[in-house]
């Protein structure tokens, strides 16, 4: 039976660099109460996140009336979940066009012939995979998956997928795409928890190539964990006002009992010591740092997610495959991997990898 191979991957940011000013926004929520203040500087400080981006401009004073240079977001009239879509569909489609097109398929697009997209930030239809067929030239036969609201694990799940098609048919070419507006959902609350929430998020975008093709980073074995009595935990519906993430302060607590318990699920035969690569989706500090003391890493083993969470915040599904990005790069050949991202359910999705050393 023929493996599957990550055989390349690309990522695309949108323009608006927005931490710092979504920073401000939140501090300026709280200003009636000092104490909350104080709490949430303190704690956003020590979030290790430096950037993030979004696809809506920000307005120039994050004490203002207006949260967006548009003034579609208003202090005390922030839009429906009607008017969050159109803006999802108005600008995701070009954030993922940017992705595909940085994989520099050339001519090689002619031969993909399956795209599975995931995205849990909006709905539309006729949907995004008919605009990357349309827009980037791709084959009006290929076959189309849609992996949606999954969350943080989409993409683990997408490449489970990409797997399975190459695996059963040697000759396919998967493109997957994990498409992410998550500044979208900002809600207009003055709930700590919400705010540092907010303060995770950013946009972004993955393309990657899943082919038979012996080049890249060849996937292995994949594992579903699920945490016994944690589904209320980490949530995410469709409300009046925008989709309303649930991100309780237990999380990482829960993530590091699952993995000391199911780690051997996990790595099989092989030891923590004999892991090189470890892409583990940076969720948060506190999320890699649980993962870190439940496997016994050593202090560089995520480095890689340390440093995608500080130059882009959280972009859900499309975070996981920042950090494969880096490690296709520089990865010399033979390294052993494992990946993983963390979901609603509270749902670990992981895999394990190897790096051919050998370009695409």
């Amino acid at each position: 039976m023929p493996e599957a191979f990550i055989n390349r991957i690309a990522t695309a940011v949108p323009a608006h660099e927005v931490h710092r000013f979504f920073l401000g926004f939140a501090a300026a929520q709280l200003k009636d109460d000092p104490r909350k203040r104080a709490v949430f500087s303190r704690m956003a400080d020590k979030g290790g996140i430096e950037h993030r981006y979004s696809c809506v401009a920000p307005a120039e004073d994050p004490e203002g009336a207006k949260v967006d240079a548009g003034g579609i977001f208003l202090r005390g009239d922030f839009p429906g979940t009607a008017q969050r879509m159109d803006l999802y569909e108005s600008h995701a489609p070009d954030l993922a066009i940017e992705a595909v097109e940085r994989l520099d398929l050339g001519a090689e697009r002619e031969r993909v012939t399956h795209l599975v997209v995931t995205s849990c930030t909006g709905f539309s239809a006729p949907g995004i995979d008919l605009e990357i067929v349309a827009r980037c030239g791709l084959s009006q036969s290929v076959e189309r998956t849609l992996v949606g609201f999954m969350g943080c694990y989409a993409a683990l799940n997408a490449l489970k997928l990409a797997r399975h098609i190459v695996r059963s048919e040697p000759e396919a070419r998967v493109l997957v795409v994990n498409i992410e507006l998550c500044t979208l959902h900002l809600r207009d609350t003055v709930e700590l928890e919400e705010l540092l929430s907010f303060c995770l998020w950013g946009d972004g975008c993955a393309a990657a190539l899943v082919s038979a093709e012996e080049a890249g980073l060849r996937l292995d074995s994949f594992r579903t964990l699920l945490a016994a009595d944690s589904r209320e935990l980490m949530s995410w519906r469709v409300r009046d006002d925008g989709f309303d993430m649930v991100l309780s302060g237990r999380v990482p607590a829960v993530i590091h009992e699952t993995l000391g318990q199911h780690r051997g699920e996990v790595l099989g035969n092989t030891a923590v010591g004999d892991i090189d690569l470890w892409a583990v989706h940076p969720g948060g500090r506190s999320v890699l740092d649980a993962v870190e003391r439940a496997l016994e890493l050593g202090p560089q083993a995520l480095a890689a997610s340390r440093q995608v969470l500080r130059e882009n915040g959280n972009m859900s599904s499309a975070t996981v495959m920042f950090v494969l990005e880096k490690m296709l790069g520089d990865a010399s050949g033979g390294e052993q991997g494992c990946g993983m991202a963390f979901g609603p359910g509270l749902t670990a999705e992981t895999m394990r990898f190897q790096a051919t050393g050998r370009a695409a």
